[in-house]
């Protein structure tokens, strides 16, 4: 596969989880990471010497998150990948939502990303000439978010947005979405009830296990590369298969 050394990858929300496995991925390949995320980290994702920059950005404020992408170029001098990570929504009812909590959610998952593609745009266009852009959904998006109805709604829209993206900024920016199935992150055990009930998913699920950070980090390095370079305005589900059918799974606990 193409190197993607020396190139400057924009990582939003990747001091851990599926973004720490994203910046890994391209450190390990060579490439130059620059990381916003709205908190630091001990330790910053490192592989073989090649540390990752790091900049505290609130992606949800168009000024902080311009910072980045400046930050990104100062330091680099170019700008060639943005990947939109940052995201995410605590459980909560849609009949109990306040307006300001969907708000919220809507403005990271969706409004953000939107931004953030904008102004990494023309700092491509301002240095490297063309690039790649990546939107981090979930399987939210394609199927009922029970308890978190906002946010598959603007995972939903970020599927739509990376087509029109890729067609407005074709043929010098790339513009495709994965859709990252359910991932083993530190925060597993909090969401799925433990090890038991990660046990208790997995061995449902096609591949019987579910996504590590590294899965999608691959993806996310190969719709990067020139291996990709005619794939744009895509949507690539990351997710071993699929969840099944509510319906299997009663049957099979009858």
């Amino acid at each position: 596969m193409t190197s993607l050394k020396n190139h400057t990858i924009v990582v939003t929300g990747g001091t851990r989880g599926i973004g720490r496995g994203i910046a890994e991925r391209f450190l390990a390949n060579g490439s130059q990471v620059v990381i916003g995320a709205r908190s630091a980290t001990a330790d910053l994702p490192s592989v073989d010497g090649n540390t990752a920059y790091f900049i505290e950005v609130d992606v949800r404020d168009a000024e902080s998150s311009q910072s980045l992408m400046d930050f990104a170029v100062e330091k680099t001098g170019r700008l060639d990948v943005l990947i939109n990570n940052a995201g995410g929504s605590p459980e909560t009812s849609a009949a109990d939502a306040s307006p300001r909590f969907t708000d919220a959610i809507i403005r990271l998952n969706l409004i953000a990303p939107a931004v953030l593609s904008q102004q990494a745009y023309q700092a491509m266009m301002a240095t490297s000439g063309s690039g790649s852009m990546i939107n981090i959904a979930s399987v939210s998006s394609i199927r009922p978010s029970p308890g978190t109805a906002a946010y598959g709604a603007a995972k939903a829209g970020l599927l739509n947005l990376s087509r029109s993206l890729a067609q407005e900024w074709a043929p010098k920016v790339r513009v495709n979405t994965i859709i990252a199935g359910l991932t083993k992150t530190e925060s597993a055990h909090e969401h799925y009830g433990g090890e038991e009930g990660i046990a208790k998913i997995e061995q449902h699920m096609p591949m019987q296990r579910m996504a590590t950070p590294e899965d999608i980090a691959k993806a996310c390095y190969y719709l990067s590369s020139t291996e990709a370079d005619y794939i744009s305005g895509a949507t690539l589900e990351v997710h071993g298969g699929g969840e099944p059918p509510s319906f299997l799974s009663l049957q099979r606990d009858e």
